[in-house]
Order: C-alpha cells, then structure tokens, then sequence
C-alpha cells in the first residue's frame, strides 16, 4: 500500500467515522426533540412510529402482524414487545385475531388510537417543518433516497 492509499484511506475512514456520529446525534436529538412535541399526549417516538405505521392507508383497516412491524420498523421483538403493551394500556392499539390465520394476532387502531394519531398531527407537522427548515424539498427528497441507500447498505453487512 503506497504513502497516498494510506492516507486516502484514513481520509475515507475519518469521513465515515464523522458521518456515523452525526447520524447519532440526530438519531438522539430525534427521539429528545419528539418527547417534546409528543408531550402532551404522554408518547414516545416508539410509540409515535407504531402509531404511524399502522395509520398508513395500505394498513390501516386490516391492521399488522407483530411480525411486519417488526420488519417495517426495523425493530426487535423485544423492544416491540414493550411498546405495544403500553399502547394497548392506553387503548390506542388492539390485537385481534387474523382472520386468514386464527392463531395469529393483528395488531391495529382503536378507534381512540385513531383520534390521537389526528390529534398528533398538527404537532407532528410542527416537528417535520422546524427540523427539515434549512432544506429544500429537492434536498428532502435526495436526502431520504440517500438515507434509503444507507438503510440498504447496513442490512448488508
């Protein structure tokens, strides 16, 4: 390895090494940020993100497996776990059974769930325009295709 891979190499290294630690903080500074805009309703980002899958029009009647949940949101069984019991404690979610497969559950909106995702909406919108202010909606766009090609690449290695 020549003098100028080497350094080109430590280049590429610091580059990523930076690029992974802003991820991070804006990872953490999401989730911060989201309590706040969720405040009033008691919610987490986790509970924001379980909320918004199944409000989604494809899901929204027939609801979700555990199983597509955890996939869609890339979570563990775990942590999914939790998270659903507290939404199901707060009769924002129910568990019923699939009707294509009875010994599974579906998991999707109360009709209380649904009022509090509408309500969520004005304050979610308030969260999407401060954070994205400093971008176009090109840069959003490129952005989330740039974010799609890291997701790709992480399940990857």
């Amino acid at each position: 390895m020549s003098r100028n891979d080497s350094v080109a190499g430590r280049v590429q290294f610091d580059i990523a090494n930076r690029l992974f630690l802003r991820l991070y903080q804006c990872s953490n500074l999401m989730h911060k940020m989201g309590v706040r805009f969720m405040g009033d309703f008691g919610a987490t980002t986790q509970q924001w993100a379980v909320l918004g899958a199944l409000a989604r029009p494809i899901v929204h009647e027939k609801g979700m497996s555990v199983k597509e949940l955890i996939e869609f949101l890339m979570l563990s069984r775990q942590n999914l776990t939790a998270v659903l019991d507290r939404l199901e404690t707060k009769h924002w979610i129910e568990r019923i059974k699939d009707p294509e497969d009875g010994r599974s559950r579906l998991i999707r909106l109360t009709e209380e769930g649904n009022r509090t995702w509408e309500a969520m909406q004005e304050p979610i919108e308030a969260f999407y325009s401060g954070s994205l202010v400093n971008f176009s909606e090109a840069e959003e766009v490129q952005l989330y295709q740039l974010l799609d090609r890291l997701r790709n690449g992480l399940t990857e290695v």
